[in-house]
């Protein structure tokens, strides 16, 4: 009897104890707990596939630098509701790609789109993909089968990573923290010859975000297992013909060389309008991965913030409308251009289309997606390649607890704010303008010089009627 006094004794004392903590969930240990899992892939192709990015490249790739991967992370919240991250070593996520993932996703595991944020590095020593920037390379008919290969392969390495990383769910905690890093530059408001002088000057102009944004998922006991990170800042510090994740990919390298079993994820931030200045070498490459991979490492040797299992996902697929589109005259003038021009390939294209009668599409199905993890901490994912006022914007209207990231779902053009697509319409006040909200659409192949001025307006009601729903709980 004295025994089983004891024992109630001492699990009342184990139930006072459990007051005393601010979660006192986390006393019946997995069911205060998230689950997670992940999984990575080598993507590089096996073939010397066409690289996507620059417009002057003349040949496939020769070789590579370090290979290309596919990361994903699955997390799952204590009522059973999961979300599934990606990122890929990839210029961009085309539609296609996209669209077939997530059939897929739904079909295998019952995950819906909101459940699922497939991220681009952007770098640009990766390959074509399929029905993505065929306007700016000599595509001749077997390199795009090729292309068609190798992203059917990509899409099922992504569908079986998936799957990889749900039979290993077990129970975490996540956690995040902020962290810093300067070498992103506005290269709409700074030239890139005179960045070192502007920058001993302290004198480099223009929106910038150099935060670095951090998840990190560890097991109950502690230890580290992936580490999610974004940067706002364009993958081109390389123009090489090798395969290479850019600064990106040597961030994550070196994090995983750092904290041995670790898996490291990039995402890209709203880095559309900025570039890694000075750029063009591979040592210059290196040292940005460095300052970016311990810049993250700084942050989770610290204490961050603890991210309660709870998981709210929001997406929608919003129509907004292009701008006019060019005129037959416009194309027929285009079309007699230089034949290795991409605005010539665009033009001649286009013109053909005009000619047979199909009629150019007049809006596009743009993603804007909505997370909350844990009671405050908002993700905020948007198609395209997204110019660096939308992060500054969202994380001004809701709060410092908002990541903001580009690159995300669908990368189907340049997403411009307001003013950088006011900015870029003729006449110019500076020459560094132009490309973000005006002739960048041609290298993606739509049939408009420019997105119409709703496409700010859209994207922001978007993200306001999400979070308004996963801050709700709805």
């Amino acid at each position: 009897m004295k025994y089983l006094t004891q024992i109630r004794v001492g699990f009342l004392l184990f139930l006072i104890s459990c007051a005393a903590f601010s979660q006192p969930e986390r006393c019946f240990a997995e069911e205060a707990l998230w689950k997670a899992g992940s999984a990575s892939v080598v993507i590089t192709p096996e073939e010397n596939l066409w690289m996507a990015g620059y417009g002057g490249r003349k040949a496939p790739a020769d070789g590579k630098i370090h290979d290309l991967w596919m990361k994903v992370l699955v997390i799952e919240a204590h009522d059973g509701h999961r979300g599934v991250i990606v990122s890929t070593d990839t210029l961009g996520i085309p539609q296609s790609i996209y669209n077939n993932v997530c059939a897929a996703l739904k079909d295998k595991f019952n995950l819906d789109r909101s459940q699922i944020m497939l991220n681009s590095s952007h770098t640009h020593c990766g390959p074509v993909l399929r029905g993505a920037l065929h306007d700016i390379y000599p595509l001749t008919p077997e390199q795009i089968k090729k292309i068609g290969a190798y992203s059917d392969k990509l899409e099922q390495q992504l569908v079986d990573a998936v799957g990889t990383a749900i039979s290993k769910l077990e129970p975490a905690t996540l956690w995040s923290g902020e962290g810093f890093t300067s070498f992103a530059v506005n290269r709409r408001n700074n030239m890139e010859p005179d960045v070192p002088k502007l920058r001993k000057a302290d004198d480099l102009k223009g929106p910038i975000d150099h935060s670095v944004p951090i998840l990190a998922v560890k097991d109950k006991a502690g230890k580290l297992k992936t580490i999610v990170f974004g940067y706002a800042c364009h993958n081109t510090t390389l123009g090489i013909q090798k395969w290479c994740g850019d600064y990106a990919g040597f961030a994550q390298y070196d994090l995983e060389a750092m904290f041995p079993g670790v898996t490291a994820m990039f995402y890209m931030g709203c880095g559309a309008d900025q570039n890694p200045l000075p750029r063009r070498t591979q040592e210059l490459a290196e040292s940005y991965g460095s300052r970016l991979a311990h810049a993250v490492a700084d942050t989770v040797r610290l204490p961050m913030v603890e991210l309660d299992p709870e998981l709210k996902t929001e997406l929608e697929i919003i129509d907004i409308k292009l701008g006019d589109a060019p005129t037959k005259e416009e194309l027929e003038t285009l079309a007699t251009g230089n034949p290795s021009s991409y605005r010539t390939r665009w033009g001649s294209r286009l013109l053909k289309q005009l000619n047979s009668g199909k009629p150019f599409m007049t809006s596009y199905p743009f993603p804007v997606q909505v997370w909350r993890l844990g009671k405050t901490q908002l993700w905020i994912t948007i198609g395209g390649e997204v110019v660096v006022d939308y992060a500054l914007g969202m994380k001004k209207e809701f709060g410092d607890s908002t990541w903001v990231a580009g690159y995300c779902n669908d990368v189907m053009a340049y997403t411009p704010s307001l003013r950088v697509l006011e900015e870029d319409v003729p006449p110019r006040k500076s020459s560094r303008w132009g490309y973000e909200g005006n002739t960048s659409m041609a290298v993606y192949g739509l049939p408009a010089n420019r997105w119409s001025e709703e496409i700010e307006d859209k994207i922001v009601e978007s993200a306001r009627r999400q979070v308004k729903k996963v801050r709700n709980g709805k």
